[in-house]
């Protein structure tokens, strides 16, 4: 590393200049331009997988780890996943969907507004109150092909990631529910009928059935794919791989836990991390950045890190080669716990 501060792209000097030019590839996990234009695709697996991750194969997940997750498989279960940020709760959903060819994972984010008819569906009545309007004053009134007529309610109406994973399928779907634990009190045990059952009701398609051709619509899903939903109900088959994940910040209700695989992240080990590092930076970056894995292991044992914060560190001290390798590594890996 050489003492030079040739790698900063924005320099505070006040005058424009073409320094953008010079910034190199995103970091793999922050690469956005492999997403597929045909749709086929999202770019999600190199992101959370890494785009070197042939090189981590021979990491495998401990005993407890793969039990858990396969007895999640065989019972048609949630799995709760907790652990520290960072820990590879929501990259779990998208190693067994890319191991077992399950496709893109759904992932629903939770915040504190979110509500379960965000994960199931979108209904915009007041998109279609306004194409019923124009039709009226076009003159077309309520006829069959006009704007706004029952038969096309379906254009109104877009499946959520939950009510996506709960369509009828042969092999199930991957959904992630991440960060459970930032929801309101509610969604816990608003949760518990429809995963427990495996489907639910859109009353808006319900309501219209019997005026439906073979009480059928046409809906979009949360793919962005159309499917056929039957008398206003989505019945899943298989029933989907269900990851929701907790960083802890909150105790969840004991009928929930009652109905959920429950595995605990553990703090990750050096080899789990290095192998960590390999998947998304490759094989030179690990051992370059070997001596930053054992200080974050160090720190880690008193503060709370992420790994993400581990792969800024060891991606920046080596693409960009700042004045001081170690300097900049600890303003990158600062402690998440550390009092306001």
């Amino acid at each position: 590393m050489t003492e030079s501060s040739e790698w900063l792209i924005y320099r505070g000097a006040g005058e424009p200049h073409d320094g953008i030019e010079r910034l190199p590839s995103p970091p793999p996990w922050r690469d956005f331009t492999s997403r597929d234009a045909a749709g086929s695709g999202d770019g999600s697996e190199d992101r959370r997988l890494g785009a070197h991750r042939h090189l981590a194969e021979l990491h495998r997940p401990g005993a407890e780890e793969l039990e858990m997750i396969n007895a999640a498989l065989y019972l048609r279960r949630p799995l709760l996943v907790t652990g520290s940020p960072g820990a590879g709760k929501s990259t779990l959903a998208h190693s067994v969907a890319y191991e077992l060819g399950l496709g893109n994972v759904l992932r629903w984010s939770i915040v504190s507004r979110s509500a379960l008819q965000d994960g199931l569906y979108h209904y915009d009545a007041i998109a279609r109150l306004q194409d019923v309007q124009i039709a009226a004053q076009g003159g077309f009134g309520s006829a069959a092909g006009s704007p706004g007529a029952v038969e096309g309610i379906g254009s109104y109406l877009r499946l959520g990631p939950l009510g996506t994973a709960l369509l009828p399928s042969d092999t199930p779907r991957v959904l992630l529910i991440d960060e459970l634990d930032k929801s309101d009190i509610d969604l816990p045990n608003d949760l518990l009928n429809v995963l427990e059952e495996g489907e639910f009701a859109i009353p808006e398609l319900e309501r219209v059935a019997d005026r439906l051709p073979d009480g059928e619509a046409e809906v979009l899903t949360a793919d962005g794919v159309k499917v056929r939903v039957r008398d206003g109900r989505v019945r899943c088959r298989a029933f989907p791989f269900v990851v929701l994940t907790s960083n802890g910040e909150r105790d969840f209700p004991a009928p929930l836990m009652r109905r959920c695989i429950h595995l605990e992240l553990g703090r990750p080990d050096h080899n789990r991390l290095a192998t960590f590092v390999r998947a998304h930076l490759g094989d030179e970056a690990a051992r370059a950045g070997d001596d930053l894995i054992t200080r974050f292991l160090e720190r880690s044992r008193s503060e709370l890190l992420a790994a993400d914060q581990l792969l800024n560190a060891i991606y920046l001290t080596d693409a960009a080669a700042p004045p001081s390798r170690d300097r900049l590594a600890d303003l990158l890996v600062q402690r998440l716990d550390r009092p306001r």
